[in-house]
């Protein structure tokens, strides 16, 4: 393990932080915070639905670009697959959510959060299929893709 990518205290704060605005959404709006059902209920144009998944949408954007500003080594990052990899990782990943009911941070923290069973099946299912993908791709394929 690359001892600079052990961060247990930001990590921890992260974590907090997420689960502290997960649980703020769902106990003063009733809502969960799963970013694929918030952003996809922009599309559905339920009057009185939208603005406040924009907002939200808008934050976690505003959040990265502020921090950004004050620590940029923290968005440094290299990208060793190809353009057309990255289309269809991020095509499967919504296809994926779609089929799934939700994506990780609405099933692995909020619904882990809530105890529900079938959201505990569906973030051990992710995580799996991500284990075996990275697997495949990388040792298989030899990173081919």
């Amino acid at each position: 393990m690359d001892m600079e990518s052990f961060t247990p205290i930001a990590s921890t704060a992260g974590g907090l932080l997420i689960g502290l605005a997960a649980a703020g959404l769902l106990m003063f709006h009733g809502r969960i915070a799963g970013i694929s059902g918030i952003a996809g209920g922009i599309f559905r144009r339920q009057e009185g639905d939208i603005a406040w998944r924009i907002m939200f949408l808008v934050g976690l954007f505003a959040a990265g670009v502020a921090w950004s500003a004050f620590r940029p080594e923290d968005y440094a990052f290299g990208i060793e697959r190809s353009t057309a990899a990255l289309v269809i990782a991020g095509l499967t990943v919504g296809v994926g959510t779609q089929l799934g009911s939700g994506c990780t941070s609405g099933h692995g923290v909020c619904g882990i959060g809530r105890l529900s069973k079938r959201s505990t099946v569906a973030t051990v299912t992710f995580m799996a299929t991500a284990a075996v993908t990275v697997f495949i791709v990388n040792e298989v394929l030899g990173g081919a893709i």
